[in-house]
């Protein structure tokens, strides 16, 4: 038997390990998620530098509690959408949640997400990826965090460690790191494709055996879907991940004279029935689909739910029921 001073011995050189295991450096940092920043730029038109800058800056280059066990490296708090894991931390106040990651990956397509999604936001992309300085006052000015010398520490982030360089998005060919669960997602759809997509194909060339899916993939309540970007179209999405244009149409409610709108989700697969949330409270211009995609839960089910006629639109303040069906009046 080992003895309880080997054991206690053993413990200590272990802890002694674990603590002096070195720090990450800036220089680290970026060289490890500069790819990673400039498929963000590209994909969604943040300025790389802008990126990178707001992930040293939160997460301290990478060290931090919140980026070291959650992944975390935007600071981005839970807010009511998020149904992802969470990590509970200390903040602006007490026990605040924060939203936890599978990778740091997940972390930067989210940061995107979170900006390209929220309309407070949305003068930021009016400006040019070159122009970090518009962009890290932009930030500030519309409340993403609240030191008032944030705007001055971004841009000496990207000045010293000569970040815009890597805003020349020209020079740089697209960059797709994919997440493990694109890496699923690929082996799942490599497989050739059915007799009757075959027959809606343009191209009579045959399909690879591994496709690399250009697009980033994410998931809610484990249901696929991308975020629609500017120029999309229904058939580059269904091309670029592997799905028949019919199946985005189902799967999202939609019909082929719809217009896609940017910064919306697009899902993959098919909605649930019911959502986790039971209540809904509707806010000035939503429609019953926008509550449907919000929530992943299929448009029809929603309707019944709630006792409504297809094509009935709720009012701004009405409670839309998620789970249960609505009571008879």
């Amino acid at each position: 038997m080992i003895s309880t001073f080997k054991i206690q011995l053993s413990l200590i050189f272990l802890t002694a390990t674990v603590c002096a295991q070195p720090k990450m450096t800036a220089e680290q940092y970026i060289e490890k998620f500069k790819g990673d920043a400039i498929k963000e730029m590209q994909l969604f038109n943040i300025p790389a530098s802008i990126t990178l800058a707001q992930g040293m800056l939160e997460s301290g280059n990478g060290n931090s509690d919140l980026a070291t066990v959650a992944n975390n490296h935007f600071g981005i708090k839970c807010h009511n959408e998020w149904t992802g894991p969470t990590f509970i931390m200390d903040d602006d106040a007490k026990n605040e949640c924060f939203r936890k990651y599978p990778t740091a990956l997940d972390s930067y397509t989210d940061h995107s997400n979170f900006l390209r999604t929220r309309d407070r936001y949305a003068s930021l992309f009016e400006l040019k990826c070159t122009d970090y300085k518009g962009w890290a006052k932009g930030l500030k000015k519309v409340g993403y965090a609240t030191d008032p010398k944030y705007t001055h520490r971004l841009i000496d982030l990207i000045e010293t460690y000569k970040l815009y360089q890597y805003d020349k998005e020209n020079e740089h060919p697209p960059v797709y790191v994919k997440k493990e669960k694109e890496v699923k997602t690929t082996a799942s759809t490599a497989k050739l494709s059915s007799t009757k997509s075959e027959s809606l194909r343009k191209a009579s060339k045959p399909e690879p055996v591994e496709r690399h899916i250009s697009r980033s993939i994410q998931q809610f309540r484990f249901i696929n879907y991308v975020i629609i970007q500017p120029g999309d179209s229904f058939t580059k999405i269904a091309q670029e991940t592997d799905k028949d244009v019919w199946q985005l149409y189902k799967y999202n409610d939609l019909k082929p004279s719809d217009k896609l709108i940017a910064g919306e989700r697009l899902y993959l697969q098919p909605k649930r029935r019911k959502a986790k949330e039971e209540f809904h409270v509707v806010k000035k211009g939503e429609t019953m689909r926008s509550i449907s995609q919000l929530y992943a839960i299929r448009l029809s089910a929603l309707y019944k739910k709630n006792r409504m006629n297809e094509g009935e639109e709720p009012k701004a303040g009405e409670t839309i029921y998620l789970r249960q069906t609505k009571k008879e009046s």
